[in-house]
């Protein structure tokens, strides 16, 4: 490294956000970058630990730590503090597609592996990565990479999220002629309905997608396959086909009053809001407005977040946030040791914009929800929860267990629910006669990605479950190295 005591001379810091007050009647981005100086600093704390794990990339006790793609942090983190950032622009491409969305949305599992944050603040990568890729437009750097040549093989990728797209990005580069079929109106997938504009500005989403159309990428909207377009249709015309339609059956909430009106998944609220934000600045009324509501969010997750963020623009009357979960330690414990994700208490700007508001934190813990109330008109009027307590049976397994005495009531017009989602769709899978695991999901080797049907392959959510983008990343990027060995006997792709 450049700077082999920078992590003793800098302490971290973090780009500047606007004020909640200030931010909360914008859909725009909220962050300020740092300036390239203190950023130079930033990546002077990237110390020379001889073995990092910041882009190792696997599961520990269940959550990622490190890298999933595999960023070279340590390179690029010493071209940054060098000056050199048109080389760290490329050193960054090797690994990841797609800087711009992880710099944005990704929970930077390579922060809780970073050897720094064992004994103190973990180096700001998240925030140095964003950078180095907007230089990287904003300089022109980033222009379109038109293969030189074709190998004439046809590839149908379904699904235009994180894995769809990296995959045709892969597998374009390759030289193969690809065509990316998306159901919605636009493409990206999660990235464009289901993370909202102030946490990944779609202008940004776009200019990615039109990048990679430049490329060569064919992009077909509004088309479903299984319904549109046969399964057989596609492996006729196409040398294979690979399945990236996502995680998208979302967890219901079976309890009594779950029929009442003002009940909605929160991807439906998502969804329809960022689609008549980006139609008409939300001037067609054709999304599900808070505004004036007392709205409940059930799910502590980052859609809850993103709910209640959604759900104080519209000028909500008042927001609450359920979680069943325990509140989170403050700092990590002896259970949870470095490099594992650390699992402590994170308030996000979704929370941190309702405290603003309503001088307290939405969130409710150990809550559960126990029914719904409405009036005569069929609207919900009420949620009534009781709260939990998590107690181990004989197995060990842990189990909620309430509490008698102290159920409560809560005021509601409009309920979300955030509770993740179980697996992806049976339409198209049964379409193609495809094997699934015991969780639904595709059955397909993870580093093969071959499914039971010749020349079909499967990545992302709809073969692992839901998870983050970035592994949805690295999905698309492997799965896209195996269809290029299915097609040609050997592959160059990483």
């Amino acid at each position: 490294m450049g700077k082999t005591t920078g992590f003793l001379e800098y302490e971290r810091e973090v780009a500047v956000e606007v004020k909640p007050l200030e931010r909360i009647s914008s859909w725009c981005e909220f962050t300020v970058p740092l300036d390239e100086n203190k950023l130079r600093d930033q990546g002077a704390r990237c110390m020379d630990c001889g073995t990092p794990f910041c882009h190792v990339g696997r599961m520990l006790s269940g959550m990622a730590s490190g890298c999933p793609v595999h960023n070279l942090v340590p390179e690029w983190n010493d071209l940054v503090y060098r000056g050199s950032w048109k080389e760290a622009l490329k050193r960054l491409h090797k690994t990841n597609n797609f800087p711009e969305f992880t710099g944005r949305v990704c929970p930077a599992p390579c922060e809780g592996a970073c050897t720094v944050g064992k004994h103190g603040s973990p180096v700001t990568i998240k925030s140095i990565e964003r950078a180095i890729v907007d230089k990287g437009f904003a300089e022109g750097w980033i222009q379109p990479a038109i293969p030189a040549t074709r190998t004439g093989k046809k590839v149908a990728v379904i699904g235009s999220g994180p894995a769809g797209m990296a995959c045709a990005a892969q597998l374009n580069q390759a030289g193969h002629l690809v065509t990316v079929y998306e159901r919605a109106d636009r493409v990206g997938g999660l990235l464009m309905y289901g993370i909202p504009n102030m946490k990944l500005d779609k202008g940004i989403v776009q200019r990615r997608v039109d990048l990679l159309a430049a490329e060569g990428i064919t992009f077909i909207t509004g088309t479903e396959i299984g319904k549109d377009i046969p399964a057989a249709e596609l492996k006729r015309d196409f040398d294979a086909v690979v399945l990236c339609g996502g995680s998208t059956k979302a967890r219901d909430l079976n309890v009594q009053g779950r029929e009442f009106n003002g009940i909605y998944q929160a991807m439906e609220f998502l969804t329809r809001n960022t689609r008549s934000l980006l139609d008409s600045n939300l001037d067609d009324g054709k999304y599900l407005s808070a505004k004036g509501k007392n709205v409940v969010v059930i799910g502590g997750g980052d859609t809850g977040t993103d709910c209640v963020a959604t759900a104080i623009r519209h000028g909500c009357r008042s927001v609450t946030q359920l979680e069943i979960m325990p509140q989170p330690p403050l700092t990590r414990q002896p259970s949870n040791p470095w490099p594992e994700y650390p699992k402590v208490l994170k308030t996000d700007y979704g929370q941190i914009e309702a405290i603003s508001i309503q001088g307290e934190d939405p969130r409710r813990y150990v809550t559960s929800t126990k029914c719904f109330v409405g009036n005569a008109d069929g609207q919900v009027t009420e949620v009534h929860t009781v709260d939990i307590e998590w107690t181990k049976t004989d197995s060990g397994r842990l189990i909620p267990i309430e509490i008698p005495g102290s159920e409560k009531i809560i005021a509601a017009d409009m309920v979300l629910l955030a509770l993740g989602f179980t697996g992806p769709e049976e339409g198209m899978i049964a379409e193609f006669g495809l094997e699934q695991d015991e969780r639904s999901n595709i059955k397909a080797e993870e580093g093969k990605y071959k499914t039971n049907v010749h020349g079909v392959f499967a990545a992302g959510d709809m073969r692992r479950g839901q998870s983050l983008v970035v592994w949805a990343i690295d999905e698309g990027r492997q799965a896209a190295r195996e269809v290029d060995l299915f097609l040609m006997g050997e592959t160059q792709l990483p």
